[in-house]
């Protein structure tokens, strides 16, 4: 007949040896206590943790013992199910034989793996955030090819833009009252401009007055238009 608490003893004493710093006594009855696992440091000195905590059945070891993460450091909840199942496969494994200290190295080797993921994850994420920044740099220094399709969408997109700055500038300009019109707009505009210069030199008083003998009737004046030589300005000097 198997002595269980035999077992259980012997088994208690060997693992306070090993690990006698981590190992921790939570009750005797039932038997339950913690080992904390700690991984290989990482280059960067990192490290993963995990709390075991075992609590024995009566008949272990013959029936596995109950266990549970009682604590952790940089583990993710992927990474304890994968510390689950892989207690569990062990404990299958070695029923009939005392195991903690078999599930306590199967964790460790478990966590220098996570440790050696971790790393690889960021070199990985490292090497993928420099070659999106040199793929970007790449971009900003050749620029855009400009091609017929791309250079008639930035035409009509610049035109539309112009033109709305255009009427936006106009709006502001009238609503300030800076509306410049030309000369040919003033007289269409306003016909009493026809007439103001006359106007004003009569309210000044200083009406003009023609003298018309001094110009020769334009029937008098003998004109020969098509000759090649004709110069209307000549006609005065001759008269001199």
């Amino acid at each position: 007949m198997t002595d269980y608490a035999e077992e259980q003893r012997n088994e208690l004493e060997a693992i306070e040896s090993i690990y006698p710093d981590s190992y921790t006594v939570l009750s005797e009855k039932p038997i339950s206590f913690t080992i904390n696992v700690t991984s290989d440091a990482a280059e960067n000195g990192e490290t993963v943790e995990a709390t075991l905590k075992f609590t024995y059945v009566e008949k272990y070891p013959d029936e596995p013992p109950l266990w549970e993460i009682h604590d952790q450091e940089n583990l993710e909840d992927s990474d304890m199910g994968e510390i689950f199942t892989l207690l569990q496969q062990q404990a299958d494994e070695n029923l009939g034989m005392v195991m903690i200290f078999t599930l306590v190295t199967a964790v460790q080797d478990k966590l220098n793996e996570i440790v050696d993921l971790m790393k690889n994850r960021r070199e990985e994420e490292k090497r993928r955030i420099d070659e999106e920044e040199e793929e970007a740099e790449k971009v900003a220094f050749q620029g855009t090819v400009v091609t017929i399709e791309n250079f008639l969408a930035w035409r009509g997109k610049f035109e539309l833009e112009m033109a709305e700055l255009r009427s936006k500038r106009q709006k502001e300009e009238e609503q300030a009252g800076k509306i410049k019109l030309s000369g040919k707009q003033l007289f269409e505009t306003d016909h009493n401009l026809d007439t103001s210069d006359i106007q004003f030199l009569e309210d000044t008083g200083n009406n003009v007055e023609v003298d018309e003998s001094l110009f020769q009737d334009i029937e008098d004046l003998d004109l020969d238009e098509d000759d090649p030589d004709f110069d209307p300005l000549a006609m005065g000097s001759d008269e001199d």
